[in-house]
């Protein structure tokens, strides 16, 4: 689920940040974080019109 992956994702951001790794690594997993939240509201958005049409 979407949820989910962003969850474990946000964990792996976080882990990244606390261990000081590379910029580009933590700069990459943010960038994808990013997408998927953005997926997540589009997904929510797009069930809610449906719900308001309904």
């Amino acid at each position: 689920m979407l949820n989910d992956e962003i969850c474990k994702l946000r964990d792996k951001l976080n882990e990244s940040i606390i261990n000081e790794e590379d910029y580009e690594i933590i700069y990459k997993l943010s960038v994808e974080l990013d997408e998927l939240i953005a997926e997540f509201y589009r997904h929510e958005l797009k069930i809610k019109g449906y719900m308001a049409m309904a």
